[in-house]
């Protein structure tokens, strides 16, 4: 599958796979900057797709930024439509207690390319029956 990558400044990167059986690419910051402790800052990627009618991207945090030093990605996974044609930012959020800096070509996220089922809501007056039933939000114990 092929997906149209623009870039809308010089300094954008494109995403690129780190092994030829990842399931995700990687996207990079196109600029500087610093996170400090608690904030939320958007992250420019400097790139647009064009991806096919019938798929969606999906923006996910990467897991090494995550465990060592705190940044999460917020909203995720993030779904890009195929429909969207703007820039791809990423929300993260500095869950440490010291800022953390992100250079220009770091990488920042990942991004997934996967199908999306057209689907049709129908009212129904009873649901059919199942063992869960309506149990949710702690149901099933601690």
């Amino acid at each position: 599958m092929e997906v149209f990558v623009k870039k809308l400044n010089p300094n954008a990167k494109i995403p690129t796979f780190a092994h030829e059986d990842d399931a995700c690419a990687d996207l990079y910051s196109d600029s500087n900057f610093i996170i400090n402790p608690n904030e939320i800052i958007l992250v420019s990627t400097g790139i647009a797709l064009q991806i096919n009618n019938g798929w969606e991207a999906q923006i996910r945090p990467r897991s090494g930024l995550s465990y060592k030093h705190g940044l999460l990605i917020l909203n995720s996974p993030g779904t890009i439509d195929s429909g969207y044609r703007g820039e791809i930012k990423i929300i993260i959020k500095n869950t440490m207690n010291k800022p953390y800096e992100i250079k220009k070509g770091s990488r920042i996220a990942q991004i997934a390319i996967r199908p999306v089922p057209k689907i049709t809501f129908l009212e129904k007056d009873v649901l059919d029956d199942t063992k869960r039933g309506d149990g949710g939000f702690g149901s099933t114990g601690i």
